[in-house]
């Protein structure tokens, strides 16, 4: 392994201030409620808006304001993502009367959560798609309260139009002007303005990372989202101009966003950062792609294919995209990643918009242990159980005398008193 172009180190000292930042918000939420969310929000975002809801008066407004073009774009979307999380959640599936020997029957309930907040952020450009995503996968769910938070455009008191519109397609109950890590505090401990929520869900900056890890417990979690990520692997016939706008799509999202190629030819590796360069000044976006790309992106030689499927599964990459030949025959080389893109035109682009596949994910190496959002983010697997009085008296002997083993008579007395009914 060689790297071509490699990332700057990271500076860890700022994770201790940003845990006592946060920590201080979300005990002021707590404390004084709507009155702190109304400071924080005209002190981070300019918006000084005293009631946080977002009036169906204004979502009407916003249909107006907003092109039939863009509005025709969100609803084919928005029906694609809700045909796949159908399929979805038609793979989870109830049953009962499972009889795992005579008498005793087992089952389990798909049960979504109760309410949700799904936060979209956005200040400076409207992310509907992200509001798409997450709304229209909750509802499919089956949630019976999803509110939304977004933070209102750079310096005024009103969220973009064409969010709010994307959140009214997507049927969201609740839409608030709120952001960061005082919106996460409000909806997970309440105030007079706003319910507390069961579950809160969604990408942000560092802050709001940083108190959905504080607010956990209080209230579920999906994960903790970092910059995004990408990771693409090619060999010598990939196509270098079209890796270059891929790795650059993603580093356009953040200056700390993470774009990686790993190649088996290194003259494909040192086109590719030409052609970084070359596509670079042309995006309206380059002062933040260029940050991101100068340090954070990276280019990495490597020995084999084999040799590139071990790195991919040790980086864990948010988006996997595999530019290289017979790339279908080693789909199963790859058990780490939040997304899998196969080909060169299956794009990350077109999961970020309009192929049906939910594009929140997981970064920071989460895909080792967590999956995208999807209907199984908003629902619970819960267990049921059900014995008839012979397979009770049958199994009590072998409860009791496990229960004994453990050191809990009470345990053994439960069963073993059953035996006498």
């Amino acid at each position: 392994m060689e790297y071509l172009k490699k990332a700057k180190p990271v500076d860890g000292r700022r994770q201790q201030d940003l845990e006592a930042e946060v920590h201080a918000i979300i005990r002021d939420v707590a404390v004084r409620g709507d009155e702190a969310l109304i400071e924080y929000n005209t002190q981070f975002d300019g918006n000084t808006r005293t009631g946080l809801r977002i009036s169906p008066e204004e979502i009407r407004r916003a249909y107006e304001l907003t092109s039939p073009a863009l509005i025709e774009d969100l609803k084919t979307a928005a029906q694609r993502l809700e045909d796949f999380a159908v399929k979805q959640k038609a793979s989870l599936h109830g049953f009962t009367d499972y009889e795992i020997s005579p008498g005793i029957f087992l089952g389990q309930n798909i049960i979504p959560v109760d309410s949700c907040c799904c936060y979209v952020p956005g200040g400076g450009y409207p992310l509907y798609s992200t509001a798409l995503m997450m709304g229209i996968t909750a509802r499919t769910a089956g949630v019976r309260r999803i509110a939304m938070c977004t933070p209102a455009v750079n310096g005024t008191d009103s969220v973009h139009p064409s969010t709010l519109v994307a959140m009214d397609i997507a049927g969201i109950h609740e839409i608030y002007a709120l952001s960061g890590a005082h919106a996460i505090a409000a909806f997970a401990c309440g105030t007079k303005q706003i319910q507390p929520v069961d579950m809160i869900v969604g990408p942000g900056n560092q802050y709001v990372t940083e108190a959905k890890r504080q607010c956990y417990g209080r209230i579920g979690i999906d994960f903790l989202a970092g910059p995004s990520e990408i990771l693409v692997i090619a060999d010598g016939n990939a196509d270098p101009s079209c890796i270059a706008a891929d790795l650059l799509s993603e580093s356009e999202h953040d200056p700390q966003a993470i774009a990686r190629l790993i190649t088996t030819d290194r003259e494909l590796g040192l086109e590719v950062i030409r052609q970084v360069e070359k596509q670079l000044p042309e995006l309206e976006t380059e002062d933040i792609a260029s940050a991101s790309w100068n340090a954070c992106g990276e280019v990495i030689l490597a020995d084999s294919l084999e040799d590139a499927c071990r790195l991919a599964n040790a980086f864990a990459p948010e988006h996997l995209v595999l530019q290289f030949d017979d790339a279908l025959a080693y789909t199963d080389h790859f058990k780490n990643y939040g997304s899998l893109f196969i080909g060169k035109y299956s794009a990350v682009v077109y999961s970020d918009y309009v192929n049906g596949i939910n594009h929140t994910l997981p970064t920071g190496k989460a895909a080792r242990y967590s999956g995208g959002v999807w209907i199984g983010t908003f629902s619970r697997v819960c267990t049921t159980q059900r014995l008839t009085k012979e397979a009770a008296q049958q199994i009590s002997g072998l409860a009791s005398h496990l229960a004994e083993g453990e050191g809990f008579p009470g345990h053994a007395n439960a069963a073993s008193i059953r035996m006498k009914t």
